[in-house]
């Protein structure tokens, strides 16, 4: 946990003021990833049965753009994808959890863009799920529909070929949250979420899950213990290092894998636009220690 703090405060000390921003991660705290232990041709031919959607993302939700790989921001997020894809080749490493310490962190938006650039890798079909039954958001940001989705499939209202949404033209895959629920925990509680978890990673390389955040639901302590891995978003100028204390020590199972800084905002890197930064500190398996940037036009 001290690792995360080290990260955090680094971090914090060559920020500025913040703002609307993306970040990318301070790869810290490593524990052993949960192995999904995946019946042998479970959900077999799920894909072929899955509905196609156009991509068509929310022009506000400043989701990376599938077909300008080139631009500033998807480089910086290509960054986080290959930490994490080496991570994945030294451990069983297919789920993660995306969540915060509190609200308006930016989890959803890290979550998202992550899932998008995973995708971007030939073969590397991606599944972006919504846990966040509470605040969801997902089928906003790629303007689709939030029904049928995963509270549906849980309550045995739809397939689970019904409630994936396959984005035309990419590896990527959304699974929005479905209809309002009384009581999201009892939700997750039920074993078809630690059974869907446990299969899919048989048709997707990644599982990027948005979920609420730690201080404020027990929702991403329950995902997870079921998931292989966890990353924090904080946003620097706002996120307490008290937050992130209280929010590490409410899990119940270690599995942090890094600090996603959000929203420093650095003066003009490009003569022409004023872009978004933000840095994150990295340690390495050998204690070597990286400095990254993440931009976004103005």
């Amino acid at each position: 946990m001290s690792r995360v703090h080290d990260a955090l405060r680094r971090a914090e000390s060559l920020g500025t003021p913040p703002a609307a921003s993306a970040a990318l991660p301070a790869l810290a705290s490593m524990a052993p990833a949960q192995a999904a232990v995946a019946e042998p041709g479970a959900f077999h031919g799920l894909l072929e049965q899955i509905k196609e959607v156009p991509w068509d993302p929310n022009p506000e939700a400043h989701i990376i753009d599938h077909t300008k790989v080139t631009d500033a921001p998807a480089e910086e997020f290509r960054s986080l994808r290959t930490r994490l894809n080496h991570i994945q080749g030294l451990q069983p490493l297919r789920s993660l959890v995306v969540t915060s310490a509190s609200p308006a962190e930016g989890k959803s938006f890290t979550a998202a863009n992550l899932a998008v650039v995973q995708s971007h890798l030939q073969g590397n079909n991606t599944l972006l799920c919504d846990f966040d039954f509470r605040r969801p958001i997902a089928h906003n940001l790629f303007q689709i529909e939030r029904s049928p989705g995963i509270t549906e499939y849980l309550q045995g209202k739809a397939a689970l070929s019904e409630v994936i949404r396959k984005i035309a033209g990419t590896n990527l895959y959304v699974m929005p949250a479905g209809e309002t629920v009384a009581n999201p925990l009892e939700l997750l509680n039920l074993p078809e979420v630690k059974t869907m978890l446990t299969r899919l990673p048989q048709l997707f390389k990644w599982i990027v899950i948005d979920s609420p955040p730690l201080l404020f639901a027990a929702d991403a302590n329950l995902l997870s213990t079921l998931c292989d891995g966890t990353l924090l978003v904080v946003r620097l100028g706002a996120t307490t290092i008290d937050s992130v204390t209280r929010a590490l020590q409410s899990m119940s199972h270690n599995n942090v894998l890094g600090v996603v800084a959000n929203g420093a905002k650095r003066g003009e890197l490009y003569s022409k636009y004023t872009y978004y930064h933000s840095y994150y500190y990295a340690e390495d398996e050998k204690g070597k220690e990286a400095v990254a940037e993440e931009e976004e036009e103005s």
